[in-house]
């Protein structure tokens, strides 16, 4: 029996600093990455998607797919 592969796709937001790349995926809390460059930060925010994707769907919960995200930006006076 041939196991089917799911595939989602899902936003990332990779924000550059001084101390390298920081990579996020809004649409599944709590995963985050970095990387000293911005592939590296991809290639590991990629696998920190896959692990979550699995962990989840081994207790049997659903992964949410977002329909839309906005990318906005604020001031904020401090």
């Amino acid at each position: 029996m041939k196991k089917v592969v799911q595939i989602y796709r899902l936003p990332v937001l990779i924000e550059h600093d001084a101390d390298g790349y920081f990579a996020t995926c809004p649409s599944l809390q709590g995963c985050y990455s970095q990387g000293m460059t911005y592939e590296e930060a991809l290639a590991n925010i990629t696998s920190v998607m896959q692990l979550h994707i699995a962990d989840h769907l081994a207790d049997n919960e659903e992964i949410a797919q977002p329909l839309s995200l906005s990318l906005s930006t604020v001031e904020v006076m401090a």
